[in-house]
């Protein structure tokens, strides 16, 4: 664990302020879920709750399903980082935090294509990979992630099918979390 050298007091109804700069660093927001975990040397541990990482299992074989019937690389994401990842080097995108830019464009609601103009790319160190298109995942009124297609090349817009299969594919993770 890392010091922040911050410290703040319980109040008289249990609770604790998470400091402004954490709560940036971190991109934890006003409403964010957090779960608590202590351990057994007593200390207690706040970690952003994710509820898409409930299915990152089936979010992976997902992910597979569509890279082997779409002939697409494809990305799960929650609203920080990648969950699962098909038809792409693992190692570079899952479990990496998504770009500013790719989170922006998640919490507008709505589909991504792209259609020429700057590339968006997934995560900060993945530049050989853009995204081709991008759908968010919204459950019960909350975006709670993305799935995307990416392509190497940033040309090219995506087919009516791929852009089909991400908004099925956004759309069945959500119904997935209703459930």
């Amino acid at each position: 664990m890392k010091a922040t050298g911050i410290v703040r007091r319980i109040d008289d109804l249990g609770r604790v302020v998470i400091p402004k700069e954490i709560r940036r660093t971190m991109r934890i927001r006003e409403g964010d879920p957090l779960e608590i975990y202590t351990d057994h040397e007593g200390e207690v541990i706040f970690k952003k709750y994710s509820p898409i990482g409930e299915l990152t299992a089936f979010a992976s074989q997902y992910a597979e399903t569509l890279h082997k019937t779409g002939d697409l690389a494809v990305v799960i994401c929650d609203r920080d980082a990648v969950i699962a990842s098909a038809g792409l080097p693992r190692k570079d995108f899952l479990d990496k935090r998504i770009t500013s830019e790719l989170e922006k464009l998640v919490e507008s609601r709505t589909l991504y294509t792209a259609r020429g103009g700057e590339p968006l790319f997934v995560t900060e160190f993945s530049e050989t990979y853009t995204v081709r298109c991008m759908m968010p995942i919204i459950t019960e009124g909350d975006v709670i992630g993305c799935v995307a297609s990416l392509g190497e090349d940033s040309g090219g817009e995506p087919g009516e099918t791929e852009i089909k299969l991400i908004q099925t594919a956004a759309s069945f993770l959500g119904k997935q979390l209703e459930s």
